[in-house]
């Protein structure tokens, strides 16, 4: 996969404004303590072997949003990962989520490409045998009224790249997230979980691959590990996607 990002013209900016109006599901949180998940799009192998062993360390698991027409490719953040390190993944206890096939731009895609395009993807870690994924991601973050209606009865979540925090009212067809990317990456993740942990809320978030040097998209080992400290020292329950859409009642 070449790099890539959605549409970020004025078109776009409101035709994603236009859709968090539009096919809401919405969350009533009832937090006795704050949850944070991680998540890694994409999966690049870096994310599934060195990011895994950052998480398992601490005894917490992550999400896995993996397109599975990546598969074994080399991408802008590196080899993607494949059906070994998936089912390695799965047996150590991390989500698989689906990211649809061929990390289509959902933003942008008629509804008839986007339901084939996740069937698609259904069916190739379904091959992989692995449990029916519960979670979606929406590639490059881009969303569109058709996207969340094609796509809302079936997944627990749906998640975009919108900055904020998962709290009561939240719309579950179009979660907010936000990136640990790039050198700032650490300190961003940082200043959320402490508005997390003030209101008692669900932070989600996401990165790509995690290395000594990372890609743009990536943040390096040492940030994810004090990122994830942090937040056991402020008391979140650590969860999947997944984990965290079940205590909500979804």
């Amino acid at each position: 996969m070449d790099a890539y990002s959605a549409d970020r013209s004025l078109k776009g900016k409101l035709r994603r404004r236009l859709a968090r109006l539009f096919q809401r599901r919405r969350l009533s949180l009832r937090l006795e303590r704050p949850m944070l998940t991680l998540s890694f799009d994409d999966a690049p192998v870096t994310a599934t072997t060195v990011g895994a062993d950052v998480l398992q360390a601490r005894r917490v698991r992550g999400t896995y949003y993996f397109s599975a027409g990546l598969a074994g490719g080399d991408g802008p953040m590196g080899r993607y990962a494949g059906e070994d390190d998936a089912r390695r993944l799965a047996e150590a206890g991390h989500e698989i989520a689906c990211h649809t096939f061929s990390h289509l731009d959902c933003g942008q895609a008629a509804a008839r490409a986007i339901i084939d395009d996740v069937d698609r993807n259904a069916l190739a870690l379904k091959a992989w045998n692995l449990s029916p994924v519960e979670s979606f991601a929406y590639p490059y973050g881009d969303v569109s009224i058709r996207a969340k209606r094609a796509l809302g009865g079936r997944f627990r979540t749906l998640r975009t790249v919108q900055a904020g925090l998962v709290e009561d009212g939240a719309d579950a067809n179009q979660l907010p997230s936000v990136g640990i990317e790039g050198p700032e990456g650490e300190a961003a993740a940082m200043h959320w979980i402490d508005r997390a942990a003030d209101r008692r809320a669900w932070l989600i978030l996401y990165t790509h691959d995690v290395a000594d040097s990372p890609s743009p998209w990536g943040c390096t080992p040492e940030a994810l590990g004090h990122i994830v400290d942090a937040a056991l020292a402020r008391g979140f329950d650590v969860v999947t996607a997944a984990e965290g859409a079940r205590r909500l009642g979804l």
